[in-house]
């Protein structure tokens, strides 16, 4: 059994450390501008202009089933959509606002269509939820709004009462988890500090008070308790969730050291959002390179995809999912109820190892194709059999000496198996 232990959290995240990687989906009004879902912020949209996409809102070809479909074949084990972003605007059916996806040319519920599709193919249900609406009459101007440039503003901000806009989050989340069965995550997003380089002090920060974060919670927790919940309402909960980033070592409590229960959240371009002119896309061993390095060090990786405004998801989100789907066919025994390998193993130059959580298979990841040999120093008479997991040919063992050490040899073919990154499965002698 693995001898890693994380700290205890408030809901069960058992079966989330097993599936290891799930699907992000922004979907919303700003995916008709199609230059970032923060559009509204960056430009400084007046709502007059905004309310254009609501007027015209029309995803004729939502399909959340070919989504469930591609995200099932790419090996996504989870899911989570955006029910309201930043913007907020709401993909479900609220009583407590217009602003809401039943009330465009669409018509209906999109939240419904999404729970009842992913449901259907076995993957756990999320819901992210914005703690930011720069929708909402009561929500007060601050450094990220798009009216904070406007000469009144302060003023408009005065007349605004953030405990009001805290009851309707709680009434919404309320909604959330009354009417669509067993949702498995909540992902609310975002508290930012107080800023000292902001001019006008006022407009600076949002936190957990803001939120009224502990009875935010606390109402999540009445009605389904053993729901994921992550860190960005200033408290923390269930799991920590670092952007854009890949962290190099399991992360830390900072104040316990106790081992944080972790997702890394990553785009498959630069963007969440549908951005039709962006081209950072990711490479197919890039996105190959990400699952292994989160799962090497005990996290989890979801990756988003931004769909269009009809509804579907364009050529490039589709290519990099089928690069998902096309390794994780034959690999994905080295990622699902896996983790950072014990530390008696060491990984060879250019290679990443997880490990069952059971102890009783090792996983060594080829980053870097050897050639011919793969020496592992410090591996001699721990390892039983090896083969290559994609199509478990077995791999020939030696020994050799080296730099004075005793090595395990593993004799590779000498030209790389059509596989992105292959993947050596190693079964350990049980002790």
């Amino acid at each position: 059994m693995s001898s890693y232990v994380t700290k205890k959290t408030p809901g069960d995240t058992s079966w989330f450390t097993k599936d290891r990687f799930g699907m992000f989906i922004h979907f919303g009004l700003y995916s008709m501008p199609a230059r970032h879902e923060w559009v509204k912020s960056i430009e400084r949209i007046t709502e007059d202009k905004y309310d254009l996409y609501f007027k015209y809102f029309n995803p004729d070809m939502y399909d959340p089933k070919e989504w469930a479909r591609q995200a099932k074949a790419a090996g996504m084990k989870y899911v989570v959509l955006t029910t309201k972003h930043h913007e907020g605007f709401c993909l479900f059916d609220s009583k407590y606002t217009d602003y809401k996806s039943t009330n465009t040319p669409y018509g209906k519920d999109i939240v419904r269509e999404y729970v009842e599709a992913f449901r259907a193919e076995g993957l756990h249900i999320g819901f992210y939820y914005s703690l930011i609406d720069w929708h909402h009459p009561d929500f007060t101007i601050d450094q990220y709004h798009p009216r904070r440039e406007v000469p009144t503003a302060e003023e408009i901000s005065s007349k605004r009462d953030m405990k009001k806009y805290a009851q309707y989050m709680r009434d919404q989340v309320t909604e959330l988890l009354t009417n669509y069965g067993k949702i498995d995550i909540l992902w609310f997003d975002y508290s930012y500090e107080k800023d000292e380089r902001i001019a006008k002090p006022w407009m600076s920060g949002k936190g957990k008070d803001d939120w009224e974060a502990e009875k935010l919670i606390a109402t999540v927790r009445s009605l389904q308790p053993d729901i994921i919940i992550d860190n960005r309402t200033g408290i923390d909960q269930d799991i920590i969730t670092p952007e854009q980033f890949q962290p190099t070592h399991w992360p830390k409590d900072k104040k316990t050291g106790e081992l944080e229960i972790w997702e890394t959240c990553q785009t498959f371009s630069g963007s969440w959002g549908y951005f039709r002119d962006e081209m950072t896309w990711k490479s197919p061993k890039m996105l190959i390179d990400m699952l292994i390095n989160t799962v090497c060090i005990g996290g989890n990786l979801i990756m988003n995809v931004g769909p269009t405004a009809r509804g579907y998801l364009d050529y490039r989100a589709e290519e990099a999912l089928k690069v998902y789907a096309d390794w994780m066919k034959y690999n994905s025994r080295s990622i699902y109820d896996c983790t950072m390998a014990e530390p008696e193993f060491t990984a060879p130059r250019g290679c990443r190892l997880t490990q069952s959580n059971d102890g009783k298979r090792l996983y060594v990841h080829l980053m870097e194709y050897p050639f011919r040999f793969l020496e592992m120093p410090g591996f001699v008479d721990k390892v039983e059999y090896a083969q290559f997991l994609h199509d478990s040919s077995e791999l020939i063992l030696t020994k050799t000496e080296s730099a004075g050490e005793d090595a395990l040899v593993i004799k590779l073919p000498p030209v790389k198996p059509k596989v992105e990154v292959p993947v050596i499965e190693l079964f350990l002698k049980q002790k």
